[in-house]
């Protein structure tokens, strides 16, 4: 059973996020169990999501305005020190972090995004393979590419690409 999707499509977050991630070598964007990915294309990592959930106390707490990226270590623990940040149920564990990003004209909006970038970048570079990042520290980005066409698994679900 497919998870139903836990995202508005015209978020402005989204939208943002979407603009970062598909800039870089090879991305492209899928749902995963309801939410945005972020993977190298044709069969690349997931490099980040758009939205998560962490359990407290037994209950779901759900964040959905958050990016989850995978960094190293070191920078891993930096990030929780924000008070944004939370280790997300199930990537948690695996090294992965989310930052619950500012709504749309609160205070933070702006400055938020060159941190996003940076932290987006990180998790590519640690997923993408060093072809990938090697193209990326070359200069290569796809600014204003459109969306590729839509794969999907022969039962119809899954790996289905969401325009950009």
């Amino acid at each position: 059973m497919a998870h139903p999707p836990m995202f508005d499509d015209d978020d402005p977050a989204l939208l943002r996020l979407r603009t970062l991630a598909l800039a870089l070598p090879d991305a492209a964007t899928k749902v995963s169990h309801g939410r945005p990915a972020f993977f190298a294309a044709p069969r690349g990592k997931v490099f980040a999501y758009y939205g998560g959930s962490r359990r407290v106390d037994g209950a779901w707490v759900q964040h959905p305005r958050c990016v989850v990226v995978l960094l190293e270590p070191g920078e891993r623990e930096a990030v929780l020190g924000d008070p944004r940040a939370f280790v997300p149920a199930y990537l948690g564990p695996s090294g992965w972090v989310g930052l619950d990003l500012a709504a749309p004209g609160s205070p933070g909006w702006e400055e938020q995004w060159a941190e996003v970038a940076e932290l987006v970048d990180a998790s590519y570079r640690r997923t993408a393979g060093p072809r990938r990042v090697a193209r990326l520290d070359a200069g290569e980005r796809h600014e204003g590419r459109g969306p590729r066409p839509a794969r999907r698994a022969p039962d119809g679900r899954g790996e289905g690409r969401m325009a950009p």
